[in-house]
């Protein structure tokens, strides 16, 4: 070791601290507008975001979202009326053939299948569906953060996949037999593609 060398190492060790310092200062920060815009979303966009308690000591929060700060969940594509499940068959339609299938499905075999008519599976709209809503959440910076895409990956496109690829799964003899009993859904998304970047 050289004369120098403990001089430089206690200037690696000053700047270290200083990109530590900056680093907190700047999560500090994000934390607090993110906290902002949560308290902004849940009183509704107007007024003070930190309303005081209600006289019945229940908190406005809690009425409004149960203080979540998110937007009701969206229900199961299957449970919606038949207008609202066609228009959202449609968005999620674009976001299958667009990001989907080009990206992940390239590979076709009989070992991991996949049905051209997807949409008259019950159980594969279903799926596709939560998969789409999950990939809207994961894929936001906001509120997927930094590991979002992996976890939809991990949590969601792997598991999904896998359940309606599977060799046994509802779409193995879509392969074979085009007439497929399955191909029950009365549904099927537009020939014309709507507006895509409503879906993506």
């Amino acid at each position: 070791m050289t004369e120098e060398t403990p001089a430089s190492v206690t200037e690696d060790v000053e700047d270290l601290r200083a990109t530590v310092h900056a680093l907190a200062a700047q999560l500090q920060d994000n934390t607090e507008k993110l906290g902002a815009l949560i308290d902004f979303g849940a009183a509704g966009g107007e007024g003070d975001a930190h309303e005081p308690p209600s006289p019945d000591g229940e908190d406005t929060k809690e009425k409004k979202g149960k203080g979540s700060g998110k937007p009701p969940a969206p229900p199961l594509i299957l449970r919606l009326s038949p207008d609202e499940f066609d228009a959202e068959l449609q968005q999620l339609d674009q976001w299958v053939r667009y990001v989907l299938v080009p990206t992940y499905l390239n590979e076709i075999t009989s070992y991991a299948p996949w049905c051209s008519r997807w949409w008259e599976h019950p159980q594969a709209v279903a799926r596709l569906h939560a998969l789409w809503i999950a990939w809207q959440e994961l894929t936001t910076p906001e509120a997927g953060g930094w590991t979002g895409p992996s976890v939809w990956h991990r949590d969601h496109l792997d598991p999904c996949l896998a359940a309606l690829r599977s060799p046994g799964g509802p779409l193995t003899a879509c392969m074979t037999t085009p007439d497929h009993r399955q191909h029950e859904h009365t549904h099927a998304p537009p020939v014309d593609p709507v507006e895509t970047t409503a879906a993506l």
